[in-house]
């Protein structure tokens, strides 16, 4: 058996010439594709130098978490009463949940589950909130939005709300015309409502400066995953409605009215998705587009200013925001015939687990260390990655909300798994990809499929060896990427996807990347143990990693999974204060 020593991992940079400068590199008058082209080498971290950014904490201008909008009719939801026992497992067994009808009290189970926050930490006298949907650097610019139709309860007709996760509450922005209601949900299944997802780019360009952008995406790819894990919870079903344009999103929730946010900073429109209070779905008919003021809304609340002021500004972020923009187009239809069944992922059917749902989701949390040591079971690692995989039925969750094949596949630094050997893997997370992947990856690797690993599992071992020090390397510098059970990067198939779909794409490619590390999460604390989202990491010494030298193929996202280490000096709290009468 041929292995390779530590050293062999050393790694040079790549002689493919040295990066750009970044004064020289987006051009306004290149195409939207040329544009995100060089907003992504642009906003590559280097071993001599990082992507642009402020490079320090501005605490004067650290943005508020929450976005509240004064003067809207505030309806606070009732917090679900704790100890709900559906197993964690059944979250994934579509169908096998029954239907809650839409209620206040499914409707605040669903955002509970989906958006709200889960603790308070607090280290002396600062105190900060953790939410169930994680996020970069804890700054959480994803902001949720509802229209859900006339529940009585709720004010009795048709609205647009904005969801306030510290008050676990809807803001109501906008009472919506009975008839325009009918009009725009028409197409839907009866007891559907709409969800949608925006950026406030601050928030994270506070931070980390011009690479924010990237941040954003990731952080939104999280939210749509966990919004569609709290729907399978309730036993309905969400697919994300990929036709619509931006700008019908943010007519649809009030994002595009100046006069409601003044100074304010505004928000990017992401993503819209429908909710179906009953069977699952796998498609979704589009939506009756409402022409702009033509929803019959009466508009309440001004959005609340985040930062007093802002110091630097991020330009290139608004350059690529634009050059991703979507207009209404045809829904992705793709082809999953050649995909593996669930029996062929995981073998034996999963109908067992430690957790409850409500246990995972609200327990989940990021590691901030790994101890070094602990190793998780070969079944509990095969499991983790069968979750990534669609089934050629679409009916695996949270993949049935998306409708285009995956566009990320996973480049693997296994360290400690019982029963599998330490080494570089690959998953190939689409079967028409692997012979891409070997293609583009170093011609030596092996591309071995373990004798124990389920037959539709698809992963490789490309090269055995202890490649700890690789993985800490490539991921900043930081240790948690060599101290845990294995680490990843997300390799996304990227310029053929902004051939094949548009430079709009690019954030869907990091909204995959996103969802791929919610599942982790949640399957982490499934095998009793912790993960976190790297988005720090040196994005051409990953490729050299790998072999990767086409700027085909790019690392869009970092991951690691291991025995975390408890910070003691933290203090945790209930994330809201229970009411008597509940």
């Amino acid at each position: 058996m041929t292995t390779i020593s530590k050293a062999s991992f050393r790694l040079p940079l790549l002689s493919t010439g040295a990066p750009a400068q970044p004064a020289d590199l987006l051009d306004a008058d290149g195409s939207p594709e040329e544009v995100v082209i060089a907003y992504h080498e642009r906003t590559k971290h280097y071993f001599h130098r990082y992507a642009a950014s402020l490079g320090c904490m501005d605490w004067a201008t650290q943005p508020d978490p929450f976005r509240r909008y004064p003067g809207a009719d505030l309806v606070r939801l009732l917090l679900p009463k704790p100890g709900r026992p559906l197993p964690y497992w059944q979250l994934y067994a579509l169908g096998e949940v029954s239907s809650e009808p839409l209620s206040p009290e499914s409707i605040s189970l669903f955002f509970r589950y989906a958006l709200s926050l889960t603790a308070w930490k607090r280290f002396h006298e600062t105190t900060w909130s953790l939410r169930a949907n994680p996020s970069s650097g804890n700054l959480h610019p994803t902001e949720g939005y509802a229209v859900l139709p006339a529940i009585e309860q709720l004010g009795g007709a048709p609205a647009v709300y904005h969801y306030a996760p510290k008050e676990h509450a809807l803001e109501r922005r906008a009472i919506l015309d009975a008839k325009a209601w009918t009009q725009l949900c028409a197409p839907f299944p009866e007891g559907s409502f709409l969800m949608g997802l925006s950026s406030v780019h601050w928030r994270e360009a506070w931070k980390y400066g011009e690479r924010a952008f990237r941040y954003c995406q990731h952080d939104a790819g999280h939210a749509l995953a966990s919004l569609r894990i709290a729907a399978s919870a309730l036993g309905w079903g969400l697919v994300l409605l990929d036709g619509i344009g931006d700008s019908a999103i943010a007519g649809l929730f009030g994002l595009s009215r100046g006069e409601d946010y003044g100074r304010a900073e505004r928000e990017e429109p992401e993503l819209l998705a429908l909710v179906t209070s009953g069977l699952p779905l796998t498609s979704a008919q589009p939506l009756n587009e409402p022409a702009a003021g033509s929803i019959g809304a009466q508009w309440c609340g001004r959005a609340n200013t985040l930062s007093p002021e802002h110091g630097v500004e991020w330009p290139v972020i608004d350059e690529v925001a634009q050059a991703t923009r979507r207009s209404e187009s045809a829904p992705i239809t793709e082809d999953f015939s050649r995909f593996p069944t669930e029996e062929q992922l995981f073998g034996i059917p999963v109908r067992h687990g430690l957790l409850t749902a409500e246990t995972a989701i609200l327990g989940r949390r990021s590691a901030v260390a790994m101890d070094g040591s602990t190793a998780i079971s070969q079944e509990a690692f095969f499991r983790m990655l069968a979750r990534l995989i669609p089934t050629r039925d679409r009916r695996s969750m949270p993949w049935d909300a998306i409708p285009w094949r995956p566009r990320i596949h996973l480049g693997l630094f296994v360290h400690r798994v019982e029963g599998v050997p330490r080494g570089l893997y690959a998953l190939a997370r689409d079967p028409d990809k692997l012979a891409a992947l070997q293609e583009v990856m170093r011609r030596e690797y092996r591309w071995q499929h373990l004798p124990s690993c389920p037959p539709g599992l698809p992963l490789y071992l490309l090269q055995e060896g202890d490649c700890r020090a690789l993985a800490a390397t490539v991921s900043c510098g930081q240790h948690i990427a060599g101290d845990g059970a294995f680490s990843l990067g997300m390799i996304a198939d990227y310029r053929d996807s902004l051939t094949t779909y548009g430079a709009a794409f690019y954030r869907n490619l990091f909204w995959e990347a996103g969802m791929v590390g919610q599942v982790l999460y949640l399957e982490a604390e499934e095998a009793g143990i912790r993960s976190t989202g790297i988005g720090c990491y040196f994005d051409d010494p990953v490729h050299e990693a790998f072999g990767i030298t086409s700027r085909q193929w790019q690392s869009f996202y970092h991951f690691t999974v291991g025995g975390q280490v408890e910070d003691t000096r933290l203090t945790t709290l209930p994330a809201y204060r229970v009411e008597k009468e509940q």
